[in-house]
């Protein structure tokens, strides 16, 4: 009874009133501080208590997360820290504490935007990691509740603070190295494959089972472990290009200028392979996308150069991070800012930074002064890069299986692709990957309308179904535009 409470609490008085209960500034704690509350609290969780930890004048008030064991370790090193918590088994009981200002969301991508919405309700500022949203369409509702509710919301893009990218792009606008011819993307991770259940796997009476769902759906998990793996199942999570790949997807678009529409033409292609696991996202996959008239591409590799080697690819000497190529020279970087190249390939100048770690500091800035124009990462930029892989992902689940012989007409069709796939054979073949076993995924090129937000074309009624998906009974996102 008492959760129907807080259900019904959230979905009628926050929805119709918050507007009005909740002033356009936090009411502050003692000494003017900036009172915190963390939902998810493991790795990534764990990592943003230690940076606002750090920051003058925010206090740690409360802890949420659905996995007790979880809870129990943080409350031990905040009281070591000097540091009185409350801790919340579900979110929903979190909203209604009031001496919380701000939130700071780390837990599983598809629930980045219920809670940044029930936060933004409830008349408190938040923090949201990457990718701040599950979906496109997520993605707007986010934006409109930060709107109606008159809340701070960062994106946790931490490059935006990065101090030799902040130098570096300013000064490529300015003509510095001619016209932008095109953006790559790279995201090129260590990783190993899964594992897979015989049977479904049991979640512990520990686990908050129900509140860790969310919006998803309730369907059977075949993977050894429920945490972080969540990752490569689309039920909860987008694959690498929708993990690590918002970080330089958002670099890509602040190359671009920052737009503000979505590319209108995108298409994706990729597998899954050598890992046989439990896994449906890509550990492969490439990303094609008009934005203007500068064409983007991303690439995904998550797998070693083979089995037994320990070390994954790269591009031009770059695993993770972006490479934006201008008439004049080549600009090379990511976190920590990067070096631009001449044609030949030599350093010329290099933009050093620092990785982005006033990032939760320029939040915290923002809360205090309620000026929307002093976040690096407003959460009307953070959804839309973001999106920018929702829109290959689209592309990719909305393919067909494809054998060599089809890819390889492709291929004539696009440069970049072929260097991609010319690139990756020999390391597919170290994998010994059978394609009539596991063929190719070959996605279609979707035309999209950025203000209407649909697809057109080829496929679009397929497509369209996944710019947004319809959520679990008791956890469905508001519409609110």
């Amino acid at each position: 009874m008492q959760s129907m409470t807080r259900r019904r609490f959230l979905q009628t008085s926050l929805a119709t009133g918050a507007a009005l209960a909740w002033p356009g500034r936090s009411v502050l704690g003692a000494n003017d501080d900036i009172r915190l509350g963390f939902i998810g609290i493991g790795g990534r969780g764990g990592s943003s208590i230690k940076w606002f930890r750090k920051i003058k004048g925010c206090r740690i008030v409360a802890l949420c997360d659905v996995d007790e064991h979880f809870l129990a370790k943080k409350v031990e090193h905040c009281k070591e820290n000097g540091e009185d918590v409350r801790t919340y088994h579900d979110p929903r009981k979190m909203m209604e504490d009031k001496d919380i200002d701000a939130v700071v969301i780390s837990t599983c991508n598809h629930t980045h935007a219920l809670l940044t919405i029930w936060c933004c309700q409830s008349g408190k500022d938040v923090y949201v990691e990457k990718p701040v949203c599950g979906t496109i369409w997520e993605g707007i509702q986010m934006a409109a509740a930060r709107k109606q509710y008159d809340r701070i919301v960062q994106g946790g893009f931490q490059n935006r603070s990065d101090v030799g990218l902040r130098e570096f792009f300013p000064w490529a606008a300015e003509g510095n190295l001619g016209k932008l011819k095109t953006v790559r993307g790279l995201c090129y991770r260590n990783r190993s494959g899964i594992g897979k259940r015989e049977t479904p796997l049991e979640i512990p009476d520990y686990i908050n089972y129900d509140a860790w769902l969310g919006p998803a759906k309730d369907e059977p998990i075949y993977r050894p472990r429920l945490h972080y793996d969540w990752h490569w199942d689309f039920n909860t999570g987008n694959g690498d290009i929708g993990n690590q790949g918002p970080h330089e997807m958002d670099l890509c678009r602040w190359t671009l200028g920052d737009p503000d529409l979505l590319p209108t033409k995108v298409a994706s292609f990729g597998g899954r392979f050598g890992w046989n696991d439990a896994g449906n996202t890509p550990n492969l996959q490439l990303a094609c996308f008009q934005a203007g008239d500068v064409p983007v591409y991303f690439e995904v590799c998550d797998m070693r150069l083979s089995p037994s080697q320990n070390a994954s690819p790269h591009y031009k000497g770059t695993r993770v991070g972006a490479i934006a190529t201008y008439e004049g020279g080549e600009f090379r970087g990511g976190r920590g800012g990067g070096w631009v190249y001449d044609e030949k390939g030599e350093k010329v100048k290099q933009f050093k930074g620092d990785g982005g770690g006033q990032h939760a500091e320029n939040f915290i800035q923002a809360v205090r002064s309620r000026k929307q124009e002093e976040l690096n990462s407003p959460v009307e930029q953070a959804y839309r890069s973001s999106s920018m892989s929702h829109l290959a992902n689209i592309s990719y689940r909305a393919g067909e299986d494809a054998g060599m012989e089809e890819l390889e007409a492709a291929k004539a069709q696009d440069e970049i692709a072929r260097d991609f796939l010319e690139r990756f054979q020999e390391l597919l073949g170290n994998w010994n990957v059978d394609f009539k076993e596991t063929p190719w995924s070959v996605g279609p090129g979707l035309t999209f309308d950025p203000k209407a937000v649909a697809f057109s074309g080829n496929l679009a009624e397929q497509a369209n179904k996944l710019i947004h998906r319809k959520d679990r009974k008791g956890y469905e996102i508001p519409k609110l535009t």
